[in-house]
């Protein structure tokens, strides 16, 4: 049951000036941020509920572009409308119906096609965001062509599949998460110790509510900051690692 899962207060967020560009891939949208070098490795960042089109992960996707890589963030509600601040939670679960996080398969594959055959990428990993990070969560349990991926605030609740992963993943989660339980993070860990066979990583922030790493830097509480700061370069870092 997912009352409701992401209910983050959105703020007032500041405007951003973004780096990238937009293209259409197929029957995609989709916002591409690229080095000024080139390379052929790729990262896929899984927007949350507020969509492609959202500062703060057009933000993040320059952010990681800014490190070395493709970064690209498709339109995965393909056109249809995201969460919006005025909708009304008593509708989240029928909106998340409509926008299941474990049906995006078709979209990555399109995406992995697009990033191999007009970007020369070769290895390929993935980022994402509360329903993101739901969907990278699923994605590294079903697609071989993801060499790491990195699930922040995002769990696959009701499934007994959920542990055996297929290439390297690491789990950002924040301590004061309200969608998220401790429990839940303490069972993901026994079950990826019990069936896990690749590299993985689970880590909690302290004093972190649900959406802290998707800030921008003028939008961070100074006390937030460091663990803002430490949950993305832990994120690059491991990209880095395998990518």
């Amino acid at each position: 049951q997912m009352a409701d899962p992401f209910l983050y207060n959105t703020g007032e967020r500041s405007h951003y000036g973004c780096l990238g560009h937009e293209v259409q891939i197929e029957h995609i949208k989709a916002y591409v941020c690229r080095p000024s070098f080139f390379t052929d490795k790729a990262v896929i960042v899984i927007h949350d509920v507020f969509g492609w089109l959202f500062p703060d992960i057009r933000y993040i996707v320059d952010l990681i572009a800014g490190h070395g890589y493709i970064t690209i963030c498709p339109d995965f509600f393909k056109g249809t409308d995201p969460w919006k601040t005025t909708d009304h939670w008593a509708d989240f679960a029928d909106w998340m119906k409509a926008h299941d996080p474990m049906k995006v398969d078709k979209e990555a594959d399109v995406v992995l096609k697009y990033l191999k055959e007009q970007c020369g990428a070769k290895k390929i990993g993935i980022v994402g965001f509360s329903w993101g990070g739901m969907a990278v969560h699923h994605l590294m349990l079903k697609n071989p062509q993801l060499t790491a991926g990195v699930s922040l605030y995002g769990i696959i609740r009701d499934s007994e599949e959920r542990y055996n992963l297929l290439n390297p993943t690491f789990f950002i989660f924040g301590e004061k998460d309200h969608t998220i339980s401790y429990d839940q993070i303490t069972l993901l860990d026994e079950k990826l110790k019990q069936y896990c066979k690749v590299a993985y990583k689970i880590k909690v922030y302290p004093g972190q509510v649900h959406g802290f790493a998707q800030l921008k830097p003028e939008d961070m509480k100074p006390e937030d900051k460091p663990y803002i700061e430490e949950a993305r370069k832990d994120m690059i870092d491991w990209i880095k690692t395998f990518i």
